[in-house]
């Protein structure tokens, strides 16, 4: 008897890290760069960045962020400050950060740290079929969004929703030749929503 090799390949995510708004940078006013307190998440996903700051006067105030995306690209973005105290979230997810650089040092303390939005690649930005998954829910309903390219300005192909009830696992086989993810395939989620995701993908 024959037995034929699969080519399946298998991604399980696994995210229930929190927001932490400290993350990245701790309070501190830094002249240009900053000192950071890490540079990448447990979960090894991409998060949504966000910065801080504890001054009223710091409107204008630009927060430069380098690091690396869902498929290891080398990306970049300015966040702006308000003038007042408050937290601004950036819109690129960030796998890991390289360095962040303010434009000029902030009347208060700043601190730089992750959001809820979070963001997996499976298998770089290789041409993928997604062939199946598997989702366990968090314990609040959300979106899990299936992305042709990156999760900033990517295709979301489909769309699936967790149950709310934690533990709850949602099993899904895809038919024919799957779903095709020529530019790659991104998974973009809130971590609370999910506990766990497994693509199947070929």
């Amino acid at each position: 008897m024959t037995y034929m090799a699969s080519d399946i390949n298998a991604l399980t995510i696994s995210d229930e890290v929190a927001a932490d708004a400290d993350f990245i940078v701790t309070a501190a006013r830094p002249n240009t760069t900053a000192t950071l307190a890490n540079t990448s998440f447990a979960s090894g996903g991409a998060r949504i960045l966000a910065v801080a700051t504890a001054g009223t006067s710091d409107n204008g105030k630009t927060t430069t962020i380098t690091g690396t995306d869902v498929f290891d690209n080398v990306v970049s973005e300015v966040i702006t400050s308000t003038g007042s105290a408050e937290s601004v979230a950036g819109e690129k997810y960030f796998k890991t950060v390289a360095s962040v650089v303010c434009s000029a040092q902030y009347a208060g303390n700043i601190t730089v740290g992750s959001t809820a939005s979070a963001a997996q690649a499976a298998q770089g930005s290789n041409r993928v079929r997604l062939k199946g998954l598997s989702v366990v829910s968090g314990g609040t309903a959300g979106i899990v969004e299936y992305i042709n390219g990156t999760p900033e300005s990517g295709t979301t192909l489909f769309k699936s929703r967790t149950i709310g009830t934690d533990n709850a696992t949602v099993d899904r086989s895809i038919p024919s030749e799957g779903v095709l993810f020529k530019d790659g395939l991104s998974t973009k989620y809130t971590v609370g929503t999910v506990d766990m995701i497994t693509l199947f993908f070929a």
